[in-house]
């Protein structure tokens, strides 16, 4: 018997002034908020979320911020406009025990468990700073 995979389903609806909204709920956005902006956004919301999913299975409580960059150019075979290269910075506070050979193996498991950073070519470059020390 095959498994069946989750599936998740988003929606927004962007209307002929700018206005968005999210799942029906209104999101307030000011004209300075470009979609690049909202990428990154995304890749370090998910990073995050992501980062505290894999932390909780080993019971752990993973809390922080982010600050996400990136360059559009032209790149490529067909000279299109895109991100050149993404840069998401975590700095992140783990609660809870975990052994130092530990850490790598949960910061792997949160960067491959983002489906944002997952979707993107290329692959964003993720900086992680744990409790302080940069790793």
């Amino acid at each position: 018997m095959a498994v069946r995979a989750k599936h998740f389903e988003y929606w927004i609806n962007l209307d002929e002034g700018g206005g968005l909204s999210a799942d029906g709920q209104p999101v307030d956005l000011g004209e300075e908020v470009t979609a690049e902006h909202l990428l990154l956004a995304s890749l370090a919301r998910c990073s995050l979320q992501s980062l505290a999913y894999f932390a909780r299975q080993k019971g752990l409580e993973a809390r922080g911020s982010a600050f996400a960059s990136g360059t559009v150019t032209r790149r490529g075979a067909d000279d299109r406009y895109g991100f050149a290269d993404i840069v998401c910075r975590m700095d992140v506070q783990l609660e809870g025990e975990l052994a130092d050979d530990q850490l790598k193996p949960l910061l792997d498991s949160a960067e491959w468990g983002c489906f944002v950073g997952a979707s993107l070519d290329p692959a964003p470059s993720y900086k992680w700073r744990i409790n302080g020390q940069d790793v």
